[in-house]
């Protein structure tokens, strides 16, 4: 299905528009993992400006799309609860620092470990979670303040415009190419919402959620979740427990009152109506989006985190953390865009590009970031194929935030869901399902693995390494057994072992059962021409079987050792004692005395 996306070439006008479009979808992305992260949703869009810019001007992979992503924000929600958001700053700036070393020590070239089961699994893992993702915008706030799914007649219309943003996007290339489909579906829904929107009255929530409500929803749930949580704190009492009504406290919270003292008992009163008066309050932001330029964080009202040693302890481990899963999320990223697109990116140019573009954006106040798997594939499946693309689309977000928020909050929602759930269709590898057959067991089962814990830990990072591990201890088990010896003897009484396979940890103990020193000749040869030592395990093996026949009184020979088995045989040192001489009666290709 990734040949979904090849239908349109690079061009500066498809670049521009293509960013317009990524734009428009970047702005729900990153107040959403604003509010994952536990920072405010400007600090979620600022992020996705700096990172977006700078990586599209100085990063190794053309046309691929950065901005602030749900798995920089999983890791940092921690740091932000526990310490503060002014340790968040910091800990994104060595966050950049780590990778841009790991660039300039030339480390991205390593994805290409990573192994086609692998990289199925992730694709496939990846368009379940961004469609799984899609589902949050199907709910609205209750009456008593919990997000629940539409229904009725809101989601009605809610599904049509869904569908109808898809037909669009799917149909319109075959009439023209003109403009983006995603963009033509988006400005057509938007049209067609306003229109509905317009028949709602005054105080009435909209009947088609746009971007705004989907903020202001947000950011009320968050509150009513704060609110109770304090509530839940002071009562003991659990938070699903703790829902009071406007004028009075619930009847579970009496109870607990009458046994607590008097200023415990306000409290409770005090948290009680806080509560109640959020759930009533209809407020939200006028225009939840708007904002002035970025400033340095340490310009800004944040308090400045003391420079010492405890706070490295602190910063540290999330920076390292963080470190890891921008880059193998980046490097994944630009693994399917190169697919994609038939070209190839620069790997250790996009570790340099992350690097300097999460340190900018820790130094602006931002929470980090790393490549955007779905907008990137909105963006190729737009015509966006050249830096530009990237520059326009954070540019945009910039120019929204400045002077547009209040339009750009009147985008359905179901124009967005629409269009990634395009995505959805477009990424997910359809044609492994028909290769169950034909692929091996293990392959099958490292795809599935890779897929199933990328659906329910939602960790793209985790999953790879996973199915990285798993991959290669299939590959060492397998090449375990393939270990074995043809057994000859010469006109001389010698018995010759040629060996066929791999000499590694995992093969050790097959090599050691080939051989019989106790009923073996004076004389034993071991014929390294059709095999290979790969490790110290193996060094050690031969040295081990070498002391066994010294021990018996035979001699023992190696012959036609690969340049690479003498070089660990002379690396070795003392380790390796082999008795090893020339004889020219065996042929001999490159014998040599340990």
């Amino acid at each position: 299905m990734l040949n979904f996306f090849r239908r349109q070439s690079g061009s500066f006008k498809n670049d521009i528009l293509s960013g317009i479009t990524v734009a428009l979808a970047l702005v729900p992305e990153a107040i959403a993992f604003a509010f994952v992260a536990g920072v405010s949703p400007l600090i979620g869009l600022y992020s996705a400006f700096f990172i977006g810019l700078i990586t599209a001007v100085v990063g190794g992979r053309p046309g691929m799309i950065s901005g602030a992503t749900g798995a920089m924000a999983v890791v940092v929600v921690a740091l932000v609860a526990m310490h503060g958001v002014e340790y968040l700053f910091p800990t994104v700036i060595l966050c950049g620092i780590f990778q841009i070393l790991i660039g300039i020590a030339r480390l991205g070239k390593l994805i290409r470990m990573v192994p086609h089961s692998v990289m199925l699994g992730f694709v496939n893992g990846l368009a379940i979670v961004i469609g799984m993702a899609q589902l949050g915008s199907f709910k609205t706030l209750s009456d008593e303040g919990n997000l629940v799914f539409l229904s009725g007649s809101r989601l009605g219309i809610m599904l049509a415009l869904v569908a109808l943003t898809m037909a669009i996007i799917a149909w319109l290339p075959k009439l023209t190419r003109a403009v983006p489909s995603s963009l033509a579906a988006i400005l057509t829904i938007t049209v067609i919402s306003i229109a509905i929107n317009r028949g709602v009255e005054p105080g009435q929530p909209n009947m088609l959620a746009t971007v705004g409500d989907m903020l202001r929803t947000n950011t009320k749930a968050k509150t009513i979740a704060d609110a109770r949580a304090e509530l839940a704190s002071l009562t003991e009492i659990p938070q699903d427990s703790a829902s009071v009504a406007t004028d009075s406290v619930d009847v579970s919270l009496v109870s607990v009152m009458q046994i607590r003292p008097v200023d415990e008992t306000a409290q409770i009163k005090a948290a009680a109506n806080k509560v109640a008066e959020t759930i009533a309050a209809t407020g939200g932001e006028e225009s939840g989006i708007s904002g002035g330029l970025p400033k340095l964080f340490f310009l800004d009202d944040y308090e400045m985190v003391p420079f010492r040693f405890e706070t490295l302890k602190i910063i540290l481990p999330f920076s390292i953390v963080l470190c890891g899963v921008g880059l193998i999320e980046s490097l994944m990223t630009l693994t399917l865009i190169d697919e994609i697109t038939e070209t190839r990116g620069k790997g250790n140019r996009e570790c340099i590009g992350q690097g300097v573009a999460n340190m900018v954006c820790g130094l602006f106040g931002g929470m980090g970031g790393c490549a955007m798997i779905g907008q990137s594939l909105i963006n190729v499946n737009s015509g966006g194929r050249g830096r530009l693309s990237g520059i326009t689309a954070s540019v945009c977000l910039l120019l929204f935030v400045l002077f547009l928020a209040p339009y750009i909050e009147q985008i359905p929602m179901a124009a967005l869901v629409g269009v990634m759930f395009m995505v959805v269709i477009g990424t997910f590898e359809w044609a492994s399902l028909k290769m169950f057959r034909r692929m091996p067991t293990s392959d099958v089962l490292v795809m599935i693995l890779v897929a199933g814990y990328t659906v329910v830990m939602h960790d793209l990072a985790s999953a790879v390494i996973l199915g990285v591990i798993v991959s290669a201890l299939v590959f060492a088990w397998q090449h375990a057994t393939h270990m074995g010896a043809d057994v000859k003897h010469n006109e001389f009484g010698s018995k010759i072992y040629q060996l066929h396979g791999p000499l590694f940890f995992a093969s050790v103990q097959s090599f050691k059962d080939m051989f019989d020193v106790a009923n073996d000749p004076d004389d034993v040869v071991i014929d390294f021409y059709y095999t290979r030592v790969y490790d110290q395990s193996g060094l050690e093996a031969v040295n081990g079987l070498a002391e066994k026949y010294e021990a018996a009184g035979k001699r023992l020979h190696l012959t036609h050792l690969s340049k690479e088995c003498r070089d660990l045989l002379d690396k070795a040192g003392d380790l390796v004692e082999v008795n090893v001489s020339e004889d020219p009666h065996y042929h001999i290709a490159s014998d040599r005395l340990a």
